[in-house]
């Protein structure tokens, strides 16, 4: 018993020893022994934290969390020691009061920054952002081809890249066509003149339908009659197709092919006209 507590008053002594002796700094071997333990048990958490995280994850998304954990590892090291030196008797004043402006201009500098990334791993977590979804922002239609921590890239339909900062898919609306499933409904709008057999127009722009490829058999396409405007009577043509992306070029496609129908069956496609009458005094 009395070799133990000598043992340990041993330990004690070494542990107490001064590496640094100052007014305002004071750093022992406990000390330093104390950050060493500290900062292997960030790292085994850190380890076990990413490990949870990112079980149920595609092999893509586990490895956009290396650099967030990398990130993470060292902010939390530089973490643990002010802390244990804090702890330990260390003054820190000096230090903080220096770096204060510093951190100042950091914090503006990397606000958007860490806004990014935070929704990017929350993207990454829910899964409501895969790879080849259509979504449109701003107006501009593309397909996703790579999410990041901090940007997704989607591919134009006019084949220009457009980078989008993740934050803008927790702060803005952001159509995704294909979220649910591929299939999307879309439609065509033509206007035919009053006194038109409408019978005939919904019979023609349903065989047109029929026969065009790309369009799916499955739900059945549909007319519908819309409004009675002022120059025309308006119809829309609807249908559902698996390929959103490239739509533009079948109702391109559907357009060609609706002109040449009126056109051999009679129907025309009136444009606005407006009488004017002048008042003779």
């Amino acid at each position: 018993m009395e070799e133990l507590k000598e043992v340990l008053k041993y330990l004690k002594d070494i542990m107490s020893y001064k590496l640094v002796d100052g007014d305002k700094v004071d750093i022992s071997i406990g000390t330093l022994f104390t950050i060493v333990i500290v900062l292997f048990a960030v790292t085994y958490i850190l380890k076990l934290v990413h490990k949870i995280i990112v079980a149920k994850l595609p092999q893509d998304d586990k490895n956009k969390f290396l650099s967030i954990f990398g990130f993470l590892k060292y902010f939390l090291y530089i973490l643990a020691v002010i802390t244990v030196l804090h702890s330990s008797g260390v003054d820190l004043t000096v230090l903080l009061t220096a770096s204060a402006a510093l951190f100042v201009g950091l914090g503006f500098a990397l606000q958007y920054l860490f806004q990014d990334i935070i929704s990017g791993i929350l993207i990454i977590l829910d899964q409501s952002l895969h790879i080849g979804d259509i979504i449109e922002v701003e107006g501009k239609v593309g397909r996703v081809f790579e999410t990041r921590l901090r940007t997704t890239r989607a591919l134009t339909r006019d084949d220009k890249v457009i980078v989008i900062p993740n934050h803008k898919f927790l702060t803005d609306s952001i159509y995704n066509y294909t979220q649910n499933h591929k299939t999307t409904r879309e439609c065509v709008k033509v206007g035919v003149a009053y006194g038109s057999d409408i019978e005939l127009v919904s019979k023609l722009l349903l065989e047109i339908i029929d026969n065009k490829k790309g369009i799916l058999k499955t739900p059945k396409p549909f007319v519908l009659f819309e409004d009675f405007g002022d120059s025309s009577l308006k119809f829309s043509v609807n249908y559902y197709t698996n390929d959103s992306y490239g739509d533009p070029r079948i109702k391109s496609d559907l357009r060609f092919l609706i002109d040449a129908a009126f056109r051999k069956n009679n129907i025309s496609i009136p444009f606005p006209q407006r009488d004017i009458h002048i008042i003779n005094k």
